[in-house]
């Protein structure tokens, strides 16, 4: 599995970026989750098998683009270890 997470910042809490991300997420039938950290940022940690590599691209415009009312000044994305993708939940969800 190829996991990424992605730290998204600007305004991007009370401006429904959670459940605009988890809607894409699930289009793509990406597994993972997102929540809002103290900061002010997102997090956003995404799963898919080597062969949809694609649908993390395309999550990640979505990540950039935003909804509505939302600001996104960066998008930082850590790759992090396969193994990793055996504790997120199989359908992706808003934590």
């Amino acid at each position: 599995m190829i996991v990424r997470k992605y730290n998204i910042a600007g305004r991007v809490q009370g401006v429904g970026f959670r459940y605009f991300v988890c809607q894409a997420a699930r289009q793509l039938k990406l597994q993972g989750t997102v929540r809002n950290l103290a900061d002010g940022s997102v997090e956003c940690i995404a799963a898919a098998p080597p062969d949809r590599e694609t649908a993390l691209a395309q999550l990640e415009q979505r990540l950039r683009q935003g909804p509505p009312h939302s600001r996104v000044d960066h998008v930082y994305i850590e790759e992090l270890a396969g193994a990793f993708a055996r504790e997120l939940p199989a359908a992706f969800e808003i934590i």
